[in-house]
């Protein structure tokens, strides 16, 4: 596990609610988030969970073959405290510039206010005239695929978008970042042990999307059965395919730093989030 207690702190210019650092360490700048003391004390509920959610629900795109933000867990000393820290590397630089999503739909009407309805991130994207299309649709649906299987209740504009290499003046769809909201990490060890199969299979089949249609958030499991949008179906029938279940499982066994108790959670739900996607995935294949 890195310690990056001696790497070089530069002036934070990152966004979010969390205690973060910007930090240079082998001439790499990384965005180190902390457990934050105030959630700790007031909630029970450490941050650490959430750095857990983010370095296993980003490599499971990884792993997947998304282009995704490297994301890895680390150390840090302070005041004698050793603490463990997600610390999520840069991909940006003085050449290459994230564009949230949230900026483009600022841009496309303004008239109109653009949240998470799905149909209105669908006609800010069908507007522009600076996007290819077609691929970033794709690549929209892929990543709610992969959302599902990890269970990411909050993909809103902000935390997902585009990345312009201003020397060749070219965009593309920037790599998969912010995760931290995946894996139910508002779940202490303590409540996971206790979960039964059936509380298992409804935390699996009950996560909800923070992006909605008429006004409700999407329920991935519904949406994924009902089949009603054929750029869905075929972002499945890309995906899953590309999914190492076996793969995913050894890479949380792995996990240095993660309780017994947290990996089993994480490997049960995946698999039967799994298990779920295959059953849809094989009945939309004989449709």
């Amino acid at each position: 596990m890195i310690d990056f207690t001696n790497a070089i702190e530069e002036l934070n210019a990152y966004k979010g609610s969390e205690k973060k650092k910007t930090l240079v360490y082998e001439k790499k700048r990384y965005l180190v988030k902390f457990p934050d003391p105030v959630r700790e004390k007031n909630k029970n509920i450490s941050y650490i969970n959430n750095a857990f959610s983010e370095y296993v629900g980003s490599n499971i795109f990884r792993l997947t073959g998304f282009e995704t933000q490297n994301v890895i867990l680390g150390k840090y000393q302070y005041k004698a405290q050793e603490k463990m820290v997600c610390a999520c590397e840069d991909f940006t630089d003085g050449n290459h510039i994230l564009y949230e999503f949230e900026n483009l739909a600022l841009s496309a009407n303004p008239d109109k206010k653009i949240e998470t309805e799905l149909n209105d991130i669908l006609e800010v994207i069908d507007e522009s005239k600076i996007l290819n299309v077609d691929e970033v649709k794709e690549k929209f649906w892929d990543m709610f695929i992969v959302d599902s299987l990890i269970g990411n209740t909050d993909r809103h504009n902000g935390n997902w978008g585009f990345l312009l290499d201003s020397q060749i003046n070219k965009i593309k769809f920037a790599p998969i970042y912010d995760c931290g909201s995946c894996l139910n990490p508002m779940l202490e060890d303590s409540q996971l042990e206790k979960l039964n199969e059936t509380e298992m299979k409804n935390l699996a089949i009950n996560t909800y999307s923070c992006i909605k249609e008429n006004g409700k958030k999407i329920n991935y499991v519904n949406y994924l059965k009902s089949a009603q949008n054929e750029a869905c179906n075929q972002a499945l029938n890309r995906v899953f395919a590309k999914i190492n279940i076996e793969a995913i499982q050894n890479f949380i066994a792995g996990i240095e730093g993660m309780s017994d108790i947290r990996k089993e959670f994480y490997k049960k739900i995946i698999g039967l989030r799994y298990e779920i996607l295959k059953r849809i995935y094989e009945e939309w294949k004989i449709l």
